[in-house]
């Protein structure tokens, strides 16, 4: 697209416009101590064959999961995507169709978000299921205006410990200058204490929201945790791991009401951290509430199959006073992603996808609580993710082990200071016996020698 400057012609006109004489009184309001006195540092102009080497050299100084071992976590994950989820996404009548206004112009689209929606109720054992959300922090967010609005309750929204501390910042950042007290619930054994839990439960608590498997990979009790939530008439929030329901129950089974996820790890690569996917399902009776978009199979007038937007709760489309949401769209390309890898590994497939997991995860857990001063933080069942404590400080293993071109998971000190030497990793289905004995005598020698740094520190100081 050519730059097109303005003129002085225009620029005159713009000022006359604004009521202006000039720039400098545009931005008189500006003060002096901030206004840059000197001409913008720009190197000079490169050619384009340049311009293309020097992209080429930043791109390269990425480290990606490609180009390296992958133990990160924490919501994105290093699964595998079959190549037919690339070849029906980068179709161009799916990736040029930007999600329209009135969806039912596009029947293709419309079609792929119902076969989406109808593999995420069967995956979630849930009723219905949205078009898809954002993200998960996000779709956390809207569950909970979701559950506010069934229950007509403003007092209380509580929340585990145990869920991942940015979903948390999200819809603490949503309900902001909404009337609901956010009540975090105390996990000090790795997952939700039903005591705790029980002691902040009463009518004025609109919902109660658990992550499982949790932010440290531990599984909660969610069956008795619905039993307490529902003996006080508030709804059950799950947020799950897709990739989890290959063995463990499905949210419908233990009676949730709304289930959120993150859907990267169906079929989405982990692209830096974003965009996303946000799932979102819930009870039937609570369709018309349900955040976004709800696409519906019905027959035009010849009597033909078709498909056509039938539900959107965003105050554009119907009245203000009844509405529950202000997503205006669906995360569209991302979504047919999903269904696309669902409907190619299929129900086998999935629960593979997911024993593989389990079993490598714990085969690694076993290799490094081998390793002196290494041991698990919980004593608690866990599925893909499991956190453990070292010796010594998290973050300088993990920034060793890149030089041996190892990502090598989370720490904990990132979002708290009380965890420094905790840390969390993600096993998923990709990974080798070789990569994780690899990683674990990696881990072993980055141990010793971050354990002999901090002692010379000590004895110094």
């Amino acid at each position: 697209m050519p730059y097109l400057l303005n003129t002085p012609d225009d620029k005159n006109e713009m000022l006359k416009n604004i009521g202006a004489s000039s720039i400098d009184e545009l931005f008189s309001n500006i003060p002096e101590s901030v206004r840059l006195n000197r001409p913008l540092d720009i190197p000079k102009a490169l050619t384009e064959i340049e311009l293309s080497r020097h992209i080429a050299r930043l791109a390269n100084s990425n480290l990606n999961a490609d180009s390296a071992v992958c133990f990160l976590g924490g919501g994105s994950y290093d699964h595998f995507i079959p190549a037919v989820v690339d070849m029906v996404a980068s179709r161009s009548e799916f990736y040029t169709a930007y999600t329209p206004y009135q969806a039912e112009a596009s029947q293709g689209s419309l079609q792929a978000f119902y076969e989406f929606q109808t593999m995420i109720s069967q995956l979630t054992g849930m009723d219905i299921s949205n078009s898809s959300l954002y993200e998960a922090g996000s779709g956390l967010a809207e569950a909970i205006l979701m559950a506010m609005s069934v229950t007509g309750r403003m007092g209380k929204v509580l929340v585990a410990e145990s869920v991942h501390p940015e979903y948390r910042l999200s819809f603490i950042t949503y309900l902001a200058n909404l009337e609901p007290t956010v009540v975090t619930v105390a996990c000090p054994e790795g997952k939700m204490c039903l005591n705790d839990l029980a002691s902040k439960l009463d009518e004025t608590v609109s919902c109660v929201i658990v992550q499982h498997p949790n932010f440290f990979g531990n599984l909660e009790e969610v069956e008795e945790i619905a039993k307490l939530v529902h003996s006080k008439g508030a709804l059950f929030i799950v947020a799950y791991d897709p990739i989890s329901l290959g063995i463990l129950k499905k949210p419908g089974e233990y009676d949730a009401d709304i289930a959120v996820a993150e859907g990267q790890c169906l079929g989405n690569p982990m692209i830096y951290g974003g965009p996303y996917l946000g799932l979102l399902s819930c009870k039937e009776a609570f369709v018309r509430k349900i955040p976004g978009r709800l696409v519906g199979q019905t027959v035009d007038r010849k009597g033909k199959r078709c498909w056509v937007l039938t539900l959107q709760t965003r105050e554009q489309h119907i009245r203000r006073e009844k509405a529950t949401s202000n997503i205006c769209t669906n995360q569209g390309l991302f979504a047919l992603r999903a269904a696309v890898f669902l409907a190619a590994i299929g129900p086998k497939g999935l629960t593979e996808t997911a024993e593989l997991c389990f079993r490598k995860a714990h085969f690694l857990m076993d290799l490094l609580c081998k390793i002196p001063g290494v041991k698990p933080k919980f004593n608690l069942p866990f599925f893909k993710e499991f956190t453990i404590e070292l010796p010594c400080n998290a973050q300088v293993v993990i920034n060793s082990l890149i030089d041996d071109g190892i990502l090598a998971g989370l720490s904990q000190g990132r979002w708290s200071k009380d965890l420094p030497n905790v840390m969390t990793i993600a096993v998923t289905e990709k990974r080798t016996r070789s990569e994780l004995e690899n990683y674990a005598a990696a881990f072993g020698a980055a141990i010793t020698a971050a354990s002999s740094q901090e002692k010379s520190k000590a004895l110094k100081s």
